[in-house]
């Protein structure tokens, strides 16, 4: 027999943990938290929907990472240091060991962060999981998409299209380290606190880059020019696609979770030893460009013309 709803509930509650910021935490019909002065609150949140998000039959303890690496992704974009989190969980059936799996994998992530969990729900019904995720950042110095300007070098964080490549292989290989770039995203937190005062505008790759990039053009009002041929790919990518195959994949695969910036081109040389001091990949893809939208060259200048730009959940086929 299944745990009652609120038993569930009780057996997240002990688990969750605290810190000295949390005011009142599970329990009540809210949270009461308390956000350091002189620092703005970054809050974000996203939903993980089964066969959409993730393949059916994703182990738990996957699905409680990746839930929680994707918001993290969205505030290390803006530069933010991760704080608290609520999580709503749609479940068709009341299960405790899925739930003791799903934490093992959420709350391990969440103690690498400081992340403490304060709230959310559960509910019946197809398996779906949203996070609210929130942070700190200094007052007026948050990462932001606007503040490209044309002369700006654009920079990827890690390798891209591990994600796209897992999913093509699914059938065929669903273990292995692309497998565990699609299910255990690493949240690039610690870079996104090192750009602040580096970078002019970032933005995590999490629908595909030049989609996501393209965010980044728009909002600054200017135009991007993406050197295909530069983009890093993994040395698993590279055993199991050739070129021509994987080019799409790092180009508007999705679900990368990698941070792409632009900076002033004097800042290469912070950023080299930014790279280093984190041992992170971290390279140069492009530039900032007079005009609008985002636009792939191969290595000769010519047009690159993707299979498709990024994922639109709403997108007619």
């Amino acid at each position: 027999m299944g745990a009652g709803e609120f038993d569930l509930i009780a057996r997240i509650r002990a688990r969750a943990g605290t810190r000295d910021d949390i005011v009142l935490g599970i329990g009540d019909d809210a949270a009461l938290l308390a956000p350091p002065p002189g620092r703005h609150l970054v809050v974000t949140a996203d939903t993980l929907n089964d066969g959409v998000h993730f393949p059916h039959g994703t182990p738990p303890a996957d699905l409680g990472w990746k839930a929680l690496a994707v918001n993290l992704s969205d505030l290390a974009s803006m530069g933010a240091e991760p704080a608290w989190c609520t999580l709503s969980l749609s479940l068709p059936r009341s299960d405790a060991v899925w739930i003791d799996g799903f934490l093992d994998g959420f709350l391990a992530l969440a103690r690498e962060h400081g992340v403490v969990l304060v709230g959310g729900d559960t509910t019946r019904g197809p398996l779906s999981i949203s996070v609210t995720a929130m942070g700190f950042v200094d007052a007026g110095r948050a990462l932001r998409r606007d503040g490209a300007r044309v002369g700006d070098d654009i920079w990827v964080t890690g390798t891209l299209g591990d994600a796209a490549g897992a999913l093509a292989l699914l059938e065929r290989d669903p273990v292995g380290v692309l497998r565990l770039r699609l299910d255990r995203p690493t949240p690039r937190v610690e870079a996104g606190r090192a750009l602040i005062d580096v970078a002019s505008a970032c933005v995590d790759v999490s629908d595909g880059l030049l989609a996501d990039l393209g965010h980044v053009a728009t909002r600054s009002g200017v135009g991007a020019q993406v050197e295909i041929d530069a983009l890093p790919a993994s040395d698993a990518l590279c055993a199991a696609f050739d070129a021509a195959t994987r080019m799409p994949m790092q180009a508007s695969g999705g679900d990368d979770y990698e941070l792409c910036f632009t900076a002033p081109a004097d800042a290469r040389a912070r950023i080299a030893v930014l790279a280093s001091s984190l041992d992170l990949r971290i390279t140069r893809i492009g530039r900032m460009v007079p005009g609008e939208g985002v636009h792939p060259v191969r290595a000769d200048g010519e047009p690159w013309t993707p299979p498709r730009r990024g994922y639109d959940h709403f997108a007619t086929s």
